[in-house]
């Protein structure tokens, strides 16, 4: 099998991350070639940038020119050559650490015939105004100081940054410059200038004096490097960022891993990382190699405990403005995570909300690390997500904690959007759903699409009267494990399901559909939304027939790359990503959003194990279509996640420079239904692989309830064991009940 490392690897990709909190993945960088990180990090929400470049110069400071050859990415680091005329070959390797550290790992091979001296600078230049001669300070091996971090929303993050070289450094500096150009070139720094080898380099002191703080501040560490004919010399470069954040949970140990180089400590969080995952490998490469890459999309947003506002280790939405937990993805986090053998990050995802909850009842739309002010909100698959997790990973004392949060929630839900006891669920402006810019909206307000989050309109919203059934039906079935009275819950789930069956079904349509109150009339607006009931029990056999001929039908849904967020015949239906003319960042009229993929395969899914099984090869043809979408142009080794897709071409939304959004569940859908593993409560699992067009498969360590379970499938033959003894065997097509 090959390693998850070596299986990723790839020449077009920069994002890294230990997984804590702290990020680089510049959406679109201006300065990837440059040594070091120049472009913008981000700590948690916060943009942090620049951080800090490394320059070689000769012994009259005259900077050593580089040359980048082809890029080498793996999660653990980011690995790049360089070329120079001087008779030195470069190699670096980039990684982010554990502990918030950034590094630089140089090797300077001299393959000349003669011994060469040279100095290696790292620097960087901050804001001036965020600094004061006082915060900066020089410690034996550090070079330290201060800055105020702003997000998008205005608010401040104060946090400490430490610049040092291993192994020892020679001469520092720090230099108050009015403004230049704030590119990582050695000659616009004022060190260029007032080089001096003869002193050490630098200067060795802080002059940041001026009239005025506005500019720049240049910060500096040097070593001089003496190597022989032949010879390599190595160089270590760290940042460490500390926030400054209450702790609000015990913190994991800070700092990077001991171990030979920076590479070797970073490749060694990775290994360890996947180690204590499932394995699978698959004849299908999409597959194997999805598999490998949603892990790595999960931990690269990952989100440490005890930082602020995170009491429970999360998961953020994406990288950039997006790196915090997010309802609406967090319903997603909650169904990949619970494959992990270890269940308190998929507990901890909802931990986070629930530690949060507001004292109406609702939850955050979004959980910043240093505040709560100014937060959306989302409607979001709670209960749906809970029991999944809880099939996998059953455990009361979870329930107990959480299950009276979600039933204030569900009194909040209630309460605010149902007002008038309808058993229908109210969407009041269309950001809350997460699906912004579609007919749906336009259908109870001609100016929907004009508004912000202002609770403008009113939609009786099928997506979200779905998510509320699902929460009733798990406040119901779990409550008397968690500590809650179940019986009003079911009261209100049935309540809920009439009024699904009753109003929002259009016989003449065949499909369900969103209502206007206003008008006591449902909208008939065609979205992918519509399909939702069917990965519920809220379906019979009067609903099966319509599912087949509008999901299935070309002109509608059924295109190259299914499905579109809106249906083709839908009036403003555009798969090129615009809006009334205008390209949109975020439209739901027509694009493929990997979030209701996700959905509509478990709709499929629903409806060909419970009641169609012929639709068993369509589910298999939607879920390979869906993850070939995302892979560039095809290409079975660059696995990408953007927000949304074009349903005819596969192509992303590059545009939005958004890669490695974590905004759908992938791997779940792998586990249900590549492999086959569900589980089926009271310590019983069924293993019923779809018939996809494989040649085989070997997927190891899964968990179900308590127990490890392999599957194997070879041909049409399916092995199974149980905590690593043989428990059953089968054939595609032939579901395996197996007993824990």
């Amino acid at each position: 099998m090959t390693a998850p490392l070596e299986l990723l690897a790839r020449s077009d990709k920069w994002y890294l991350s230990a997984g804590e909190g702290l990020i680089w993945a510049p959406p679109f960088p201006a300065w990837l070639d440059a040594p070091g990180f120049w472009d913008d990090a981000h700590l948690f929400e916060y943009p942090l940038g620049p951080l800090f470049t490394v320059s070689f110069v000769d012994d009259e400071g005259r900077q050593i020119a580089l040359q980048p050859g082809v890029r080498r990415w793996t999660p653990a680091a980011l690995e790049m050559p360089y070329t120079t005329t001087v008779g030195l070959d470069l190699a670096e390797a980039r990684m982010v650490l554990p502990g918030f550290v950034l590094g630089s790992e140089w090797q300077v091979v001299n393959f000349s015939a003669q011994p060469v001296r040279v100095h290696a600078v790292a620097w960087t230049a901050a804001p001036g105004e965020e600094i004061e001669p006082d915060e900066v300070s020089w410690t034996e091996s550090e070079l330290e100081w201060g800055r105020v971090l702003k997000d998008r929303t205005g608010h401040e993050l104060p946090v400490r940054l430490q610049l040092a070289l291993a192994r020892g450094t020679d001469s520092w500096g720090a230099v108050r410059s009015e403004p230049t150009a704030n590119h990582p070139h050695f000659y616009l720094t004022p060190f260029w200038d007032r080089w001096d080898p003869t002193r050490g380099g630098l200067r060795g002191k802080a002059e940041l004096e001026g009239i005025s703080n506005i500019g720049l501040v240049y910060l500096g560490v040097h070593r001089a490097l003496e190597i022989p004919p032949g010879g390599t010399a190595r160089l270590a470069v760290a940042l460490r960022v500390e926030p400054e954040l209450e702790e609000s949970a015990p913190r994991a140990a800070a700092g990077p891993r001991k171990a030979s180089s920076f590479a070797a400590a970073s490749q060694a969080s990775w290994e360890e990382f996947f180690a204590a995952l499932p394995s699978f490998r698959c004849s299908d490469p999409y597959f194997e190699r999805y598999w490998a890459y949603r892990w790595y999309g999960l931990r690269l947003n990952g989100v440490a405990a005890g930082w602020g506002n995170y009491v429970a280790p999360s998961v953020a939405e994406g990288i950039a403005y997006f790196h915090q937990p997010i309802a609406y993805s967090a319903q997603c986090h909650l169904r990949e995570l619970r494959w992990a053998r270890d269940p308190e990050w998929a507990r901890g995802v909802l931990r986070t909300f629930v530690a949060h909850q507001k004292p109406d009842g609702s939850f955050h739309g979004r959980i910043y690390a240093n505040h709560l002010e100014g937060t959306d909100f989302y409607h979001a698959d709670w209960g749906g997500a809970l029991r999944a997790l809880d099939a996998v990973h059953p455990s009361d004392a979870f329930l107990r904690e959480v299950l009276p949060a979600l039933e204030g929630y569900a009194d909040w839900l209630a309460g605010t959007r149902d007002k008038d006891g309808s058993g229908l669920f109210d969407v009041t402006d269309q950001y809350e759903t997460g699906q912004e810019y579609m007919s749906r909206y336009q259908a109870v307000d001609p100016d929907a699409d004009r508004y912000g989050w202002e609770n403008r309109i009113r939609l009786k919203g099928i997506d979200v009267t779905v998510y509320a059934y699902e929460l009733f039906r798990a406040l119901a079935d779990l409550g008397a494990r968690g500590g809650i009275e179940p019986a009003r819950w079911r009261a209100r789930a049935e309540r809920t399901a009439a009024a699904v069956r009753k109003v929002m079904w259009d016989k003449k349509g065949a499909m369900f559909s969103d209502v206007n109150p206003a008008r006591g009339k449902r909208t008939g607006v065609r979205a992918a939304v519509c399909f939702f009931p069917y990965f519920t029990d809220l379906v019979g056999a009067e609903h099966l027939a319509g599912f087949v001929q509008n999901l299935f039908d070309p002109r509608q849904f059924w295109k190259p790359f299914p499905v579109p967020s809106s249906s083709g015949l839908d009036p403003q239906y555009d798969p090129d990503a615009a809006w009334r003319g205008k390209r949109h960042n975020c439209p739901w009229n027509g694009r493929v959003w990997p979030m209701t993929n996700s959905h509509i395969a478990e709709a499929i899914a629903a409806v060909a194990v419970g009641h169609l099984p012929a639709l068993r090869a369509h589910l298999a043809e939607f879920v390979t279509k869906y993850v070939r979408m995302m892979f560039w142009d095809g290409d079975a080794s660059r696995p990408n996640s953007f927000e949304h897709y074009h349903p005819v071409t596969g192509r992303p939304s590059a545009y939005r420079g958004i890669d490695d959004y974590q905004h759908s569940w992938i791997n779940d859908l792998l586990v249900q239904y590549v492999i086959g593993l569900r589980p089926a409560g009271g310590g019983r699992c069924v293993v019923d692989p779809m018939p996809f067009a494989l040649d085989g498969f070997e997927a190891k360590g899964l968990p179900m309830q308590g127990a490890l379970i392999d599957v194997a499938r070879e041909g049409d033959r399916v092995a199974v064991q149980v905590n690593g003894r043989e428990a059953a065997r089968g054939r595609v097509g032939e579901p395996i009940e197996v007993r824990l």
